[in-house]
């Protein structure tokens, strides 16, 4: 080879490797990942296609969220790689997924859902992986000094909807799972109800994946009584089922109506509400997690036995402008997933769990992304703005509630809301602090 043609050939390798260098090298081209920052792995559980409650809108949001992200340039560079697992309700379950997220290197658990909290914490704890932003159903999840909650989990919902009920509600009827779980439920239930000086609520326990509800919903229909009665379910998906049996009850001697009709206070209806029956309906309630926008749209929307339900949630209403950025995000980039609801509280608790997520990998601004950098970052004052969705979030010493059995808590705020014309609305405005209820149970 000649040294022309050998110094032609040199210089067309150089130009195109200087080319190359632009497209590889420090950084990368909008939209795209990767670069020099290392790819960020984390995971989100939840049961799907199980006889009790399930949640495939968490994985999917998840999964919507890192294709949002990524089509930016990932989250501070990083490309977010995120792990999907069916946690199937049982311990099992979801100490296999703990397993493969430890195995997988994953560095955090987000926005996840299971009722198996000591099947799973004990795995994260071993290998150092923090839990954000978890459902809120489980007392691990309140306790470890691994777990980053985003809500005051059924403890609040709980207290609040208490609070909530005692305005209205001479006897309460509650209806609950008969679960270690569930077995918290009443005491919570009555701080709440005791706030206002009402006597604590029936407690009626009930198998959670049942087919029907009939002997429970007679048995809370009658404790409630037909003077100003509530019946309150918090039974996750088979909620639907419980008061699909009360509605079908034979009408009682008494008059009061079967149904959530007219029930509710300042629903619409609120006139008519005692038209054809002899005494006042027993009103119906419960929260969020077990009534939600999508059932009422699946029961049938303004005729849905839940319209004048009272509902006590951990965020705005489903139609707040807050959820705008979330909704947007789904818009385009949940490929039209039906699994990917933005009223449905799961999905919204994942949004919120990956924001935490966001915020505090750019808060490191650091080529490698660990499970102990988060957690430091976590431990050490990283502060969350969810835009309005909940207060500010930080879980340093100084901003855990410290209640009993739920020491870390750091959101103790929920919203009263009502389902008026198929639509869950507040039934007031902003936020309702439940800490001292919590803290003060028992």
């Amino acid at each position: 080879m000649t040294g022309r043609r050998l110094s032609t050939l040199l210089a067309s390798v150089t130009a195109a490797a200087a080319g190359a260098s632009l497209l590889t090298g420090c950084g990368v081209l909008p939209g795209a990942t990767g670069g020099s920052r290392e790819p960020v792995t984390v995971m989100t559980w939840a049961p799907d296609q199980t006889r009790a409650t399930n949640m495939p809108g968490m994985p999917a949001m998840a999964q919507t969220f890192a294709r949002w992200v990524n089509s930016q340039g990932g989250i501070d560079g990083h490309e977010l790689r995120v792990l999907t697992c069916n946690e199937q309700n049982t311990p099992t379950g979801a100490a296999s997924c703990a397993r493969r997220a430890v195995r997988e290197k994953a560095v955090a658990v987000v926005g996840s859902y299971s009722q198996n909290g000591r099947a799973f914490m004990a795995p994260l704890e071993a290998a150092g992986i923090p839990y954000i932003g978890g459902y809120g159903i489980t007392e691990d999840e309140f306790t470890s000094p691994l777990s980053y909650p985003v809500n005051g989990g059924l403890a609040a919902l709980l207290a609040g909807h208490g609070m909530q009920l005692a305005e209205d509600c001479d006897k309460v009827s509650l209806v609950r799972p008969d679960t270690l779980a569930g077995d918290r439920l009443p005491k919570l239930l009555d701080a709440g109800l005791k706030k206002a000086s009402k006597r604590g609520a029936v407690d009626i326990p009930a198998v959670e994946d049942a087919t029907e509800y009939t002997s429970q919903a007679a048995r809370a229909r009658d404790r409630a009584g037909t003077e100003d009665g509530c019946v309150a379910a918090v039974l996750g998906e088979r909620t639907q089922t419980f008061f699909d049996s009360f509605r079908r009850l034979p009408e009682p001697t008494g008059g009061a109506r079967a149904d959530g009709s007219g029930s509710g206070s300042g629903s619409d209806s609120d006139s008519d509400s005692d038209s054809g029956s002899g005494g006042s309906p027993i009103r119906i309630s419960s929260v969020l997690g077990s009534v939600g926008q999508p059932v009422i749209d699946r029961t049938g929307g303004a005729r849905s036995p839940f319209e004048g339900a009272y509902v006590t949630g951990w965020y705005p209403e489903a139609d707040d402008k807050s959820w705008e950025p979330m909704r947007e995000v789904v818009k385009e980039h949940a490929f039209a997933d039906n699994r990917v609801d933005p009223t449905d509280t799961g999905v919204q608790t994942t949004w919120i769990a990956y924001t935490v997520l966001k915020q505090v990998i750019e808060s490191l601004d650091t080529d490698v992304i660990t499970s102990a950098r988060i957690t430091q970052a976590l431990d050490h004052g990283a502060r969350v703005d969810t835009g309005g969705l909940t207060p500010p979030l930080r879980w340093m010493y100084e901003d855990l509630l410290g209640a009993p059995d739920f020491p870390r808590i750091v959101n103790h705020e929920v919203t009263f809301q009502v389902v008026r014309k198929g639509r869950l609305v507040a039934q007031k405005p902003g936020f309702v602090d439940v800490g001292p209820t919590v803290t003060n149970q028992g």
